[in-house]
């Protein structure tokens, strides 16, 4: 991952062929050719903190409402069954350059300064595929999201409708593998007490969000 200060150079990945090619923003790689990269190191639990009272949310306010641009995600119990909607957000995670923030929305009795960052235009929320969280978080709390970042759709060129999302972008732009646990992922996200591997899972999807917007921002490309 490229650091301020650091002299850059563009990542380079070895194929299953064993050829040695450079990486470029508009370059899709494959699943197989992504899994060889070395990981991407991403937030440490230490780094991570589940807000789960007001003493906690108004320290996080502290911290995030003076960011010009936090990353963004939210996270829901998953669905199972054909016709059963889903009951969430039952999570709502805003990272900094260092940190990530957990917001579980059913267990906190005021969301207020949640909803100040969320809806403030002063302070831009980047994210991955994020309609589905904006429509949920607009369905269950009443929050419209504002100044809002799809990176996605930043990565696609004239007549492009792949997706991209974070594994490939990171793997494009860092040259590394951002794994992510299907076992964590399908998690019970409404539980009253999330596990650590649950809580670094979550920090991280909002935190690779912000490391891959600065990057393009460092390359010029918004």
């Amino acid at each position: 991952m490229f650091r301020a200060g650091a002299a850059y150079t563009r990542p380079a990945f070895i194929t299953r062929a064993g050829t040695r090619l450079p990486m470029t923003a508009e370059q899709h790689l494959s699943k197989d050719d992504i899994r060889t990269l070395p990981s991407y190191p991403g937030l440490a639990p230490t780094a991570v903190s589940v807000v789960a009272n007001e003493t906690e949310m108004e320290a996080a306010y502290h911290q995030l409402s003076v960011c010009r641009v936090l990353g963004f995600d939210t996270e829901s119990r998953p669905t199972f069954h054909k016709g059963e909607t889903s009951s969430g957000p039952h999570l709502v995670q805003l990272a900094t350059a260092t940190h990530a923030y957990l917001f579980p929305v059913e267990r906190l009795a005021d969301l207020t300064r949640l909803r100040m960052i969320l809806e403030s235009p002063a302070i831009r929320k980047v994210g991955f595929e994020l309609g589905s969280d904006v429509q949920r978080l607009r369905a269950k709390l009443g929050i419209e999201c504002a100044a809002l970042v799809d990176i996605g759709r930043l990565f696609r060129q004239p007549g492009e409708h792949r997706t991209v999302g974070a594994v490939q972008a990171v793997a494009r732009l860092f040259g590394q593998c951002f794994r992510k646990s299907k076992r964590q992922s399908t998690s019970n996200w409404a539980s009253p007490v999330l596990s650590e591997a649950q809580c670094v899972y979550a920090g991280n999807d909002a935190y690779v969000a912000l490391q891959v917007y600065h990057e393009l921002e460092r390359q010029g490309r918004v």
